[in-house]
């Protein structure tokens, strides 16, 4: 009987042992039900055995920034790089909730842009922004792509040449092939699924930016390829804004190497579910503005990718 209870102890020992050998980490991305809450599931799922990710909810990437300051090694958050750079900084939202350790945050790898869309019926013939006006357009309420929609009908002329539709977001396609809207502007990961449901169901163009609109918004430009859209025989050109994956020096540089190896060796797997992962190449680091966590830089470095001088 007592060579049966110390079996059981030494195998309850050993369970636990091996418990605590695995890596815990703490993803958070976006509101569940946003498109990025669905990549942090994806990214979770693709982590090796020895990494248990948890996957949180977030209220967006301000709250995503201001909890590196608080949480340990074991957090792994989505950002754009120019909002960590306001942290790091203390300018705008982040004016009045400085913190040195805002600094401790390095990038590990870069996750599909926000990509502008302006998407048009076809029968309207438009495409340039000055074709837009006399239309009616949806622009959507509260979001990146809401707001930044607003900017560019400023910045090209637009203000109070279009009819802004009184509507929110997802009512886009049904407005959009019942004829209520000749056009509405989203932001999302292409293929964005708004995108694909109107191109699918209707005959749409997208517009496509000249290089010097492109640097009159101030964002990074993009290129969403043709065919990515039913309909759609030529490359896009358009805005975007980058999003990274981010750690902070709390991490230890084993993980950060296990994480980042992991993202980039199931990239094509992760794609193959989900195809806004095939927009994510090693040229995106150049996106990133801070400094890459020790552990990934052993990897980029390992696999022959270049990053930024200013980012090692």
């Amino acid at each position: 009987m007592k060579t049966a209870a110390s079996a059981l102890v030494a195998g309850l020992v050993l369970f636990a042992a091996s418990a605590d050998a695995q890596t815990r980490v703490t993803l958070k991305a976006a509101k569940a039900g946003s498109s990025y809450y669905q990549m942090a599931v994806q990214l979770a799922e693709a982590m090796p055995s020895g990494i248990a990710v948890t996957v949180e909810e977030s209220q967006g990437s301000v709250q995503n920034v201001m909890e590196a300051t608080v949480r340990g090694g074991d957090y792994v958050f989505t950002s754009p790089p120019s909002l960590v750079g306001l942290a790091r900084d203390g300018k705008a939202m982040f004016a009045d909730r400085a913190s040195p350790k805002f600094a401790d945050i390095r990038a590990l790898f870069p996750i599909p842009s926000l990509t502008m869309h302006f998407v048009v019926r076809a029968d309207q013939n438009v495409s340039t922004f000055a074709d837009l006006e006399g239309k009616s357009v949806l622009l959507g309420k509260g979001s990146f792509g809401a707001r930044e929609g607003e900017k560019y009908m400023a910045l090209f002329g637009l203000d109070g040449k279009v009819d802004i539709a009184d509507a929110e977001l997802s009512n886009a396609v049904a407005a959009l092939k019942n004829g209520q809207i000749d056009a509405f502007v989203t932001a999302g990961s292409f293929p964005a699924p708004n995108v694909v449901e109107a191109a699918a169901g209707s005959d749409v163009t997208l517009i496509s930016m000249t290089d010097d609109e492109v640097a009159a918004t101030k964002r990074t430009r993009l290129v969403i390829p043709a065919g990515t859209y039913a309909g759609q025989d030529e490359e896009v050109v358009t805005t975007s804004l980058p999003v990274v994956a981010y750690a902070t020096t709390g991490m230890d540089d084993d993980t950060a190497y296990t994480l980042t190896k992991a993202f980039w060796d199931k990239k094509a797997a992760l794609g193959s579910d989900a195809r806004w992962w095939d927009g994510v190449t090693p040229e995106l680091l150049a996106n990133i503005t801070g400094q890459i966590h020790p552990g990934a830089l052993k990897y980029y470095e390992e696999a022959g990718i270049e990053v930024p001088e200013t980012a090692q």
